[in-house]
């Protein structure tokens, strides 16, 4: 399906991209905590509302 040289490639991008995430997202902690309190609370509302929807879904099936 893939060669060894894409698969390679592919390895290295990830690794190098997941790296430069975590290194801006460090360098930038205190900022975030500064301008994005309280996200948290709007991720798990989000996620409830999704779930809410799941089960009534599956309840009137």
């Amino acid at each position: 399906m893939f060669s060894t040289g894409q698969l390679i490639f592919a390895i290295c991008f990830a690794m190098v991209f997941i790296s430069s995430l975590i290194y801006t997202y460090r360098k930038d902690i205190n900022i975030h905590k500064q301008h994005y309190r309280g996200t948290l609370w709007v991720l798990l509302a989000f996620i409830g509302f999704i779930g809410l929807i799941a089960a009534i879904k599956f309840i009137f099936k």
